[in-house]
Order: C-alpha cells, then sequence, then structure tokens
C-alpha cells in the first residue's frame, strides 16, 4: 500500500495508507448490492405488490419514463449525495473503513465529489471498471481518473494515522468520548484551544481557563458535565482526538 502526506491549512502532517484496490472493489461491490437490492425491493412494491404497474403500462411513453428515472433516481446520485453528506463516505465506504480525501489538506467540496461521480462514466461504466483499475494500480497515489482529477484520493481508516503534531492527545485504545458535538470543531479551533490551554496551566490562569470554556461552549454547543474547567477542556481535546482518528 502506497503512503501519503497530507499538509493541512493548519501545516500539520498527517501520514495516511491509501486504500488498497481490494478495500476499494469491496466498498464498491458493498454500495452496489446496496444499490441493486433497493431497485429490486422499489421495483416489487412499486409494480408488483401494489399493482401499479398495470396502470402504468396504460400510460404514454413519457409518463412512464418519469414514473422510471424517479425510481433509479437515488441510485444515479447514490454516490455523490453520500460523499458529500458523509464527508468522502458512501455506505460501503464506512463499513470497509476508507474515506475520500482532499490530498492537499483542504476539506473535499461537493464540486470534488461531483468531479468524481462524474468521471465514474469513464473510469467505471464505460469499460467495466478497467481504466479505474490500471489507473489505481500505477498511480503512486492509488488514484483513479476521477480522483486525479478532483485532487483526492481515497485512504484507510484501519490503523490509520500517525499525527506529527501537538494538536491532537495520545488516547488509550478503550477511550470513550463524552462530547460527540467536538467534530464542529475544526484543526485551527483545537489548535487554538490547546495552546491557550498550555498557556493557561503554564501560568496557572483560572479565569482563562474559565473564558475558554465559555468560548468552546459557543463556539461548539456543547455543555459540559463537569464543573471542573480543566476536565473539561483535556476531554474535549482527548474527544477530538478519538473522532478525528476514527472518523
Amino acid at each position: 500500500m502506497s503512503q501519503l502526506t497530507i499538509n493541512t491549512t493548519q501545516n500539520v502532517n498527517i501520514n495516511f495508507t491509501a486504500a488498497s484496490l481490494g478495500q476499494r472493489l469491496l466498498s464498491f461491490m458493498t454500495d452496489s448490492l446496496i444499490q441493486v437490492t433497493y431497485i429490486f425491493v422499489t421495483m416489487w412494491l412499486f409494480i408488483g405488490a401494489l399493482g401499479v404497474g398495470k396502470a402504468i403500462s396504460n400510460w404514454d411513453f413519457w409518463s412512464q419514463a418519469a414514473v422510471y428515472i424517479m425510481i433509479f433516481l437515488p441510485v444515479m446520485f447514490y454516490t455523490i449525495v453520500q460523499e458529500s453528506i458523509f464527508e468522502g463516505q458512501t455506505i460501503g465506504k464506512r463499513l470497509c473503513k476508507i474515506k475520500v480525501v482532499k490530498i492537499d489538506g483542504y476539506q473535499a467540496s461537493f464540486g470534488d465529489y461531483l468531479i468524481r461521480w462524474l468521471f465514474r462514466l469513464i473510469d467505471i461504466f464505460s469499460n467495466t471498471g478497467l481504466v479505474a483499475l490500471i489507473s489505481i494500480i500505477v498511480s503512486n497515489k492509488s488514484q483513479r481518473l476521477g480522483d486525479i482529477s478532483a485532487g483526492t484520493a481515497v485512504i484507510s481508516l484501519k490503523n490509520n494515522v500517525t499525527i506529527n503534531s501537538t494538536i491532537l492527545e495520545d488516547i488509550e485504545d478503550a477511550y470513550q468520548p463524552i462530547y460527540p458535538l467536538v467534530i464542529k470543531l475544526s484543526d485551527n479551533d483545537i489548535r487554538i484551544i490547546k495552546e491557550t490551554y498550555n498557556d493557561a496551566k503554564r501560568i496557572n490562569d483560572s479565569e482563562l481557563l474559565h473564558k475558554l470554556r465559555l468560548k468552546i461552549e459557543e463556539v461548539s454547543g456543547i455543555k459540559k458535565l463537569s464543573e471542573n474547567n480543566n476536565d473539561f477542556i483535556k476531554t474535549i481535546l482527548k474527544d477530538y482526538s478519538f473522532y478525528t482518528q476514527n472518523m
């Protein structure tokens, strides 16, 4: 597997392992199975069980076409919708623990996912996936043409990252997060929080810790479970580390 080093906008170097060809194929097959199952169940319910098929047979061509387009729309836009909503993952990618990321460290945008989606016509559907297969094998970042055009790569989240920075905390394998809303914070937010926290601890400034806690609550919507500002902020940093490494 090839290694990818991504430099984020906060100058944080993150080392990733590119998703293997096997992981990507398994993800694709999982998503395809979900789509085929959806079509089968929908057609059986809509056309068969509900008896709509007989009525449709009497409609004109365009009316019939409109019905079938509506049925197939979720399949057509399955990938781009899910990657946009779940930040680079579909159900198949989530189950296989892989994810689409930008290779320049920025968060992938809808436009990036759109480019990847459009190139599926060339990469996958025009030649039964041969172009995508060759491109992934040949590319030093395991990219298909859609990835190369969008500036993205697909990474593995299994034993996933080594982060050469100070924004994240060491956490135990059995660590259980408390504040899921911490994912609303950005790398830059966490960097500022940690730097401010360390400064406050160094000079024993309890008032600064209190103000920092209030700011975290304001930005993230998190309400502290602990009355101890120090414990609350440490938990925020650990929870961010947990969710960042287990997305």
